[in-house]
């Protein structure tokens, strides 16, 4: 951690920094446990390459989705804008947040996990998007809301990545007439219309930390939308049981043909791993169009 950066921190939590330790894991910013000289613990992260707007929006995020008060979410302790100068060395963007100290899992956590994110959905956003965008993993998100969930997540969420992916030239011709065929037809396939739920946006394993035995969740990318979009992001990699879900139904039923509609909700994400990380996921985005077809 350079010099200026950490006397930032140390500015705006109000207490000397003891030590830095350098963590492994994450492949986007930098990340830090801090020990503070009062004697607190906090987790930091650091990012020379990112948008002013980047840590802001995580920030954002976290508060957004603690007010429904359903799963632990780190507090928010401190935000660097990584404006100020310090010598040689610029202040790095920076997010201090609370330290969940890690643990194994107690018993039944998974049905807290499940009833957890029922709750969290359940406590609802003004619409389809937020007020402001944000980010899924590196890559801007736009979150301008629309009058319906098609429109939004035709507009906001495949269309806007399916343009990248072309102009990367990721993507066939065949590739392209399915996808367009598909978007045509969303209204009829994304089902029954739901109130927007309070979304996290990006829940894989890698986002669900487990914290004196229970569930948090970390490093959102939040809008309003529909529930069924979380759900299958968690079906996608792997990494949650089938008590999970099973929590989460018995708390929030379903619409009748959801598990049809997994794959189609799996889509965005996909699209999302062939822009950051190229061609070798786009076989499994077909294979979502194709279903579909």
């Amino acid at each position: 951690m350079n010099p200026a950066t950490r006397a930032a921190l140390a500015r705006d939590l109000g207490s000397e920094i003891q030590s830095a330790r350098a963590l492994a894991g994450g492949d986007i910013n930098s990340s830090f446990e801090l020990q503070l000289g009062d004697g607190r613990r906090v987790f930091a992260k650091t990012n020379a390459a990112a948008p002013p707007e980047f840590f802001a929006a995580e920030a954002d995020g976290l508060r957004w989705l603690a007010q429904a008060r359903a799963l632990r979410l780190p507090e928010v302790l401190a935000l660097g804008p990584g404006a100020a100068e310090s010598g040689e060395q610029r202040e790095l963007p920076f997010l201090a947040l609370e330290w969940l100290e890690p643990s194994a899992p107690a018993p039944g956590l998974d049905e807290r996990l499940g009833r957890g994110l029922a709750s969290l959905h359940a406590f609802g956003a003004p619409g389809f998007g937020l007020d402001r965008d944000n980010f899924v993993g590196s890559l801007p998100q736009a979150n301008q809301p629309r009058a319906s969930w098609a429109e939004f997540y035709r507009e906001c969420r495949l269309l806007p990545l399916l343009e990248r992916a072309r102009r990367r030239r990721l993507l066939d011709p065949e590739f392209e007439r399915a996808a367009e065929r598909v978007l045509s037809r969303l209204d009829q396939l994304l089902g029954p219309s739901e109130a927007p739920a309070r979304l996290h946006g990006d829940l894989w394993a890698g986002n669900l930390h487990v914290t004196c035995g229970q569930p948090a969740l970390i490093d959102p990318a939040v809008y309003g939308g529909h529930r069924e979009i979380d759900l299958a992001m968690m079906r996608l990699f792997g990494g949650f049981g089938p008590r999970v879900f099973a929590a989460y139904a018995e708390s929030s039923p379903l619409a009748p043909g959801h598990q049809a509609r997994v794959a189609l909700y799996q889509l965005y994400p996909l699209l999302v791993h062939v822009v950051l990380f190229g061609a070798g996921y786009v076989a499994r985005a077909r294979a979502c169009l194709s279903a579909y077809l």
